[in-house]
């Protein structure tokens, strides 16, 4: 164990992490938020650096403090960029409380603070999107992209927004919008979850949603830029009969040969979750159902890692236990 956070200081070093860990360049220190805790319970940004001789400093970078108009709340975790530059979102706060991106900055030359800024805040319908659950993906240029759980544009259906935000030339940050607003209508998907967006080498966007769907049981789908402007939308899987999986919290992976792979929370064979495939040519498979039965997990939130073609993931329920699992799943 790295470090274990408490809350014997009232969490004042933060508490509940729910997101996993970014490296900084040099893959040495460790970045990651707290969903709460910290100086004024909105959470924190923190950084773990190996000691010399053994052990880890644990330091927070940030508190989330929304009297001032900062965000709180972040579930997400962190991206990185070049110069070490941290961004992600926040759940809660901003200017109309319903959360933010973010982007922290290392401390300038002879400084030790870090510089948070606040590149958006949401506002919800029908302007944007609200709650942003998931973290943040870059693309090839530096560009942004997210998702919020609630909110559109048109002030509808408040099923979710895909977002991007642009760097400036000269710096700084521009809200470029929003690129799909969810509306919930029995084909579109809503509530996109904790997964955040993968882009493959043409730009396009993958991602999935909780609910929304013919049968209301979420979705996979893909974002395309169409050419003069704009964005379409394909459903690539339409969750149907729950035996294919159902509400699909976290994201998608893709492998070399262009599959997606990911976990429903419900849904499968015994209706406990289930990791699934789909193919190119849109075809889906469940490669595991769960089985709350002593020994498997159940009831998967979080997304999977593919390393020499083994997934690898979590489950928070289920085992010998019944406290949840680490399982991998082989060919």
């Amino acid at each position: 164990m790295l470090w274990s956070f408490s809350d014997i200081d009232s969490g004042k070093g933060g508490i509940e992490p729910f997101a996993g860990l970014v490296f900084d360049s040099s893959h040495i220190n460790l970045y990651g938020t707290t969903y709460i805790g910290g100086t004024y319970n909105g959470g924190t940004i923190f950084e773990l650096s190996p000691k010399k001789g053994g052990g880890w400093t644990h330091t927070v970078l940030h508190d989330f403090n929304d009297d001032n108009g900062d965000g709180y709340d972040p579930y997400a975790g962190l991206v990185i960029d070049a110069k070490g530059n941290l961004y992600g979102t926040t759940y809660r706060g901003g200017a109309s409380g319903l959360g933010t991106v973010f982007e922290l900055k290392p401390p300038a030359a002879g400084k030790t603070d870090w510089t948070e800024h606040i590149l958006h805040s949401f506002q919800g319908n029908p302007t944007d999107g609200a709650n942003p659950e998931a973290g943040l993906s870059f693309d090839g240029n530096g560009n942004l992209y997210g998702t919020t759980v609630y909110g559109d544009t048109n002030g509808l259906y408040n099923a979710g927004t895909v977002f991007e935000l642009s760097p400036v030339a000269g710096g700084g940050w521009k809200y470029t919008g929003v690129l799909w607003s969810f509306s919930n209508n029995g084909v579109d998907g809503s509530e996109p979850g904790y997964g955040s967006l993968v882009l493959d080498k043409s730009g396009n966007l993958y991602g999935t949603t909780s609910g929304g769907g013919t049968n209301f049981l979420g979705t996979v789908f893909e974002l395309s830029p169409k050419t003069g402007g704009g964005w379409s939308e394909t459903i690539l899987w339409d969750f149907g009969s729950g035996e294919d999986g159902a509400f699909p919290y976290a994201g998608v992976i893709f492998d070399t040969s262009g599959n997606l792979y990911g976990t429903t929370f419900q849904g499968g064979e015994y209706d406990d979750g289930s990791v699934f495939k789909l193919t190119p040519n849109l075809t889906e498979s469940l490669l595991h159902s769960f089985n709350n039965n002593g020994v498997d997990g159940f009831e998967p939130y979080a997304g999977l890692l593919l390393n020499h073609g083994v997934l690898y993931g979590t489950t928070p329920g289920g085992g010998k236990d019944g406290f949840g699992t680490v399982f991998r799943v082989k060919p």
